[in-house]
């Protein structure tokens, strides 16, 4: 899966640099939302991004089962939107690979 240029690296508070990035479909994903439904969405993986060592061990963040999802994680950003995503690399890299509907991302 390519990633867009949107690309983003923060350090977190154990000097890790984390950088986060869209997939292609992720941003065509995003652009689906209303702006402020948008704007919450993009706050919220900014948040994860900043915050994943602790998310991880929350209900908010968990790691999906099963061979078509290996490696891939869900946050939930509301009620009804999530973000699957992906951690890749020593330097910690979380890649977007979908923003959705609870009910219709998982297909």
């Amino acid at each position: 899966m390519s990633c867009g240029s949107h690309n983003h690296i923060q350090e977190n508070r154990r000097n890790l640099w984390i950088s986060s990035k869209y997939s292609e479909q992720a941003v065509k994903d995003l652009h689906g939302f209303n702006s402020v439904d948008r704007q919450l969405i993009v706050k919220k993986i900014h948040y994860l991004r900043d915050n994943f060592n602790s998310l991880k061990q929350t209900r908010k963040v968990t790691e999906l089962k099963g061979s078509r999802f290996s490696g891939q994680y869900r946050f939930i950003v509301a009620r009804k939107i999530r973000v699957l995503f992906r951690v890749d690399g020593d330097v910690l890299t979380l890649l977007v690979l979908r923003v959705g509907l609870r009910k219709s991302i998982y297909t």
